[in-house]
């Protein structure tokens, strides 16, 4: 962001006050973000991406928690990855699902398969009480390049991996699947996916969003191999 004709150099950033962290217990944290009231777009929203920001509705974000840097913005270099055992396994085992691609639009199919979804893996934690407007603020922006990806079995609705696309990759922004379908790994597939569209698109980059080792529901990303972490201001590979 200190290019002389960067556009998100023009951009004020705002930190939130001390609130308690969503992800490690007992911990508080701030979040810095990018002003709501300056227009956002694509190419801006790019740019930020690569300095470790993620995008939540409309709004683009990042943590910045004094003493402590335990959220990693990772990203997965496309043409270095190969795939373990186990995540080849997983996309065996889905070739029988077929993939639609849409625009990010609210559908009423989708919104009832994310309540399960929500109800299923975070119960009690906010998410499962989503309403229509909730689900829209979150996922849905006027600006971002958003796609709706759609895996079906026989018509049946089984995942959707919700993707921006950026200048230099795919940000994988969230994936919510159907709970009695655990099995079937739809949230890896839903990744391996996404590195495989962007070999296609020849884009080097597939963003996964925060790391942290931790949390149990944030550490699953260190399966996937190489990876970088956006760390101390540069991008570095992890062990």
């Amino acid at each position: 962001m200190t290019a002389a004709h960067s556009p998100a150099k023009r951009l004020a950033f705002y930190a939130t006050p001390v609130h308690e962290c969503s992800y490690l217990p007992e911990r508080h944290a701030v979040t810095l973000f990018a002003d709501p009231h300056t227009p956002m777009n694509n190419a801006v929203y790019s740019e930020l991406a690569r300095f470790g920001f993620r995008r939540s509705g409309a709004y683009v974000y990042r943590p910045r928690c004094e003493g402590c840097e335990d959220c990693i913005a990772v990203r997965i270099p496309v043409g270095e990855f190969r795939p373990d055992r186990s995540q080849r396994r997983t996309w065996e085992r889905n070739r029988d699902l077929q993939l639609t691609v849409r625009g990010a639009v609210f559908d009423e199919e989708h919104f009832e398969l994310y309540k399960r979804y929500t109800r299923g893996r975070h119960p009690g934690g906010g998410m499962d009480s989503d309403s229509p407007t909730q689900y829209r603020q979150f996922l849905l922006s006027t600006w971002s390049d958003t796609r709706f990806v759609e895996f079906r079995k026989d018509g049946r609705l089984l995942a959707v991996a919700v993707v921006d696309c950026l200048d230099d990759g795919l940000s994988a922004m969230y994936t919510f699947y159907d709970p009695d379908e655990t099995r079937r790994g739809l949230g890896v597939l839903a990744v391996l996916w996404q590195i495989a569209e962007a070999r296609r698109l020849e884009l080097p980059w597939v963003y996964l969003g925060y790391l942290i080792e931790a949390c149990p529901k944030m550490s699953y990303k260190l399966r996937y191999h190489p990876l970088e972490g956006f760390v101390q201001g540069s991008w570095r590979r992890l062990p």
